[in-house]
């Protein structure tokens, strides 16, 4: 296929981004009203890591990694490369060389929707990586593909430039334009997570804290002794 290689896209802010780093992608994606999250099946290959970063983006053919080599070099300080393939492939298009030579441009991490390999090497470098699959399976670097195009992961788009925020819960992406908003979103939620903390704390129920017993009520549930519960089961 042929394919083309997109130079100096637009990016979010630096600000933004490393204020989105400060939350987790469970509240990012709340805060964007459950938007923005990449499948479960992309899995970190680390655990208590988490990146933010601008998305380079890379649309590979199966099997074949020649364009992860391309977009090393569209790569600098603050990205995150995502990579998806044409069709499905598990295949380990990624390992230690590449994660080398992204992590001396200050790449902070990688996002796959394929296989990745040099697992232990990689934990070891601290590099931040989460992939579809692990596999040994070697690459060829024979075919045409593009670099900072939009690519969809899971139904997800990803563009060049957005915000693709990682950690143990998996990934999302937040859109270059909202990044500033989310940011100051996330932040009342987690605000108002605290609150909530401290009322549980204070051994307040959800059930009060959020109004549910109404809830209950309207949807017909009721309370019953062991012994009424009982009695009503033999007579049913």
């Amino acid at each position: 296929m042929s394919g083309v290689i997109v130079t100096n896209p637009p990016r979010a802010e630096r600000t933004d981004v490393d204020a989105l780093a400060g939350f987790g992608v469970a509240t990012v994606s709340e805060a964007m009203g459950r938007t923005g999250l990449l499948g479960p099946g992309i899995r970190p290959v680390q655990q208590g890591v988490r990146v933010a970063g601008t998305a380079v983006t890379v649309l590979s053919w199966p099997g074949d990694n020649l364009m992860i080599h391309a977009a090393v070099e569209q790569c600098g300080e603050g990205d995150i490369l995502v990579v998806t393939t044409t069709s499905p492939c598990t295949d380990g298009l990624f390992g230690e060389l590449f994660a080398t030579a992204l992590q001396q441009r200050g790449v902070r991490g990688v996002v796959l929707n394929t296989g990745i390999r040099d697992t232990q090497e990689l934990r070891d470098m601290d590099f931040a990586a989460w992939s579809r699959a692990v596999s040994s399976q070697g690459t060829v670097k024979a075919t045409g593909g593009s670099v900072n195009v939009p690519i969809a992961i899971d139904g997800q788009g990803v563009r060049p430039g957005d915000v693709i925020l990682a950690d143990d819960d998996g990934v999302v992406v937040v859109p270059r334009e909202r990044a500033g908003e989310t940011a100051a979103r996330a932040e009342a939620r987690e605000a108002k997570e605290a609150a909530t903390r401290a009322a549980f704390l204070g051994g307040q129920l959800g059930l009060d804290r959020y109004g549910l017993r109404e809830t209950l009520v309207r949807l017909g549930v009721t309370y019953k002794s062991h012994d009424e519960y009982v009695r009503g089961e033999a007579q049913a």
